[in-house]
């Protein structure tokens, strides 16, 4: 072992804890930078639509007084991410066979399980919202076949994108896809913040008194629906904490710790590689609460004061448009390439990422092995090509990438409370004490879970009708 190259990403089938596979972590933040990754394709999954489009106009309509919710509503959920991913290092298991372990059960079937499968059904209709999202950026860079945001040039636009999501994404190898999830994550901070910081310099300047109004802890009456669908709608949701899971594994975290021999060393070796992923994790926060923070002030700053509240495909226009009149044309091309490079690495991260749930779904249900490292591949390179065209047809079909994103939104809302759910049980049943971390970790777990249920009841009670948000 002490001859091997030390590569940054697992060698030999990640889903399988061998001996042969175990590595010593490295203890420092700087020794653990070179084995972050799953936290910065979680990164680029999250800052997309959810956040170009709903943080925008969140800002939009509460201004600057809000801010200080971008915070607490991406922190809060980090604990229920981090408890999911110790459970998958630990057993060497999916965030979907965690959730068909919690009892109640049918057989092999979860009620847990169950509702991922509803909340699967509706996010079908959400991330067909993401491919809108994008051909309409592109449709605005450059028409094809009819002018900007007219249907000719947006459905040609939406092909094209879905098929180079297929045709990139079918090799299905993880070192491609984080290597490119860093780049388009790191292009969209770049080009947010620059934006962002640069609106001082405007007429819709700001002030450090606006910043520090918006982090004054205010929740102005009559701000609760708006304050809910911030939280709901930011930060990690129910699909990004499962998708983390495998990556976390794919990596290489649960392979380097090894299987459990009840020893020392192995206590030891996981405790080192799950501080490893809470650095990522920590780090994947810093990235997409910053991204999400810059949309939420263009909103505050260049739309509120207008009176201006435009949704979906009028959100990308209208603000490129108001970038072009105050900078010139290089301010409007300058955001929409950064809202390309947020919706494609959206878009980049969320079709493997699915890919993996539902071909683990396929397997829990009987249709295959997962052991099995080759059909394993097969099914999610299945699932990388028949995903995207239903994203695609329920696109052209609904054809409002808003009212998908909400959609999907409200159930990914609900699920997220049985995800909370999901992580108390396993942590207690399947995590051994001396791997379970401090008081800490049980603190902002309980807060998180709390968090995360009171919001599920709300957005379950809003999706009846008893309340409105």
């Amino acid at each position: 072992m002490a001859d091997r190259p030390e590569a940054s990403v697992a060698v030999g089938d990640p889903y399988r804890l061998d001996p042969d596979g175990v590595r010593e972590p490295p203890t420092t933040w700087r020794g653990s930078l070179r084995f972050f990754g799953p936290g910065l394709i979680v990164s680029a999954s999250i800052v997309g639509a959810g956040e170009l489009i709903t943080a925008t106009a969140l800002g939009a309509e509460a201004g600057f007084v809000l801010l200080w919710l971008v915070v607490f509503s991406t922190l809060v959920k980090v604990a229920v991410q981090v408890e999911m991913a110790r459970y998958s290092i630990v057993t060497g298991l999916g965030g979907m066979e965690g959730y068909t372990r919690v009892p109640p059960r049918v057989g092999n079937i979860g009620w847990v399980l169950v509702m991922w499968a509803l909340m699967a059904i509706s996010k079908l209709i959400q991330t067909g919202g993401l491919i809108g999202g994008m051909a309409a950026a592109l449709s605005i860079l450059l028409p094809i076949g009819s002018g900007p945001l007219e249907a000719t040039s947006l459905t040609i636009w939406a092909v094209v994108v879905t098929v180079l999501a297929v045709v990139t994404l079918y090799s299905n190898r993880y070192g491609l896809i984080e290597k490119v999830a860093v780049f388009l994550t790191m292009t969209f901070v770049v080009v947010t913040l620059v934006i962002a910081l640069g609106l001082p310099a405007t007429e819709y300047a700001y002030s450090a008194g606006d910043l520090a109004s918006g982090l004054s802890l205010s929740l102005p009456a009559g701000a609760i629906g708006v304050a809910v669908a911030m939280f709901g709608l930011t930060g990690v949701g129910s699909e990004e904490i499962t998708a983390y899971t495998y990556w976390c594994l794919e990596k290489g975290y649960a392979r380097w710790s090894g299987p459990n021999d009840g020893s020392a060393d192995y206590r030891r070796r996981a405790r080192g590689w799950i501080a490893v992923m809470q650095r990522d994790a920590l780090a994947a926060w810093v990235i997409y609460t910053i991204s999400t923070m810059s949309f939420y002030v263009m909103g505050a700053a260049v739309l509120h004061p207008q009176g201006l509240a435009p949704e979906g495909n009028d959100m990308i226009e209208v603000l490129s448009e108001t970038y072009a009149s105050v900078l010139g044309d290089w301010g409007r091309v300058l955001y929409l390439v950064g809202a390309l490079a947020a919706l494609g690495s959206t878009i980049w991260a969320a079709v493997p990422s699915w890919s993996r749930s539902w071909a683990n779904a396929m397997s829990i249900v009987g249709v295959y092995d997962w052991t099995d490292a080759r059909r394993r591949n097969g099914w999610m390179r299945f699932f990388i090509v028949a995903l995207p065209v239903v994203w695609l047809l329920t696109y052209l079909w609904i054809s409002s990438p808003f009212i998908m994103i909400l959609i999907g939104g409200v159930a990914g809302g609900i699920f997220l409370a049985a995800v909370a759910v999901a992580a108390w049980y396993l942590r207690a049943r399947y995590v051994e004490p001396e791997l379970r971390g401090g008081r800490f970790s049980a603190t902002a777990l309980a807060v998180s879970g709390v968090a995360i249920l009171l919001l599920g009841v709300y957005s379950a009670l809003s999706a009846t009708g008893l309340v409105s948000v």
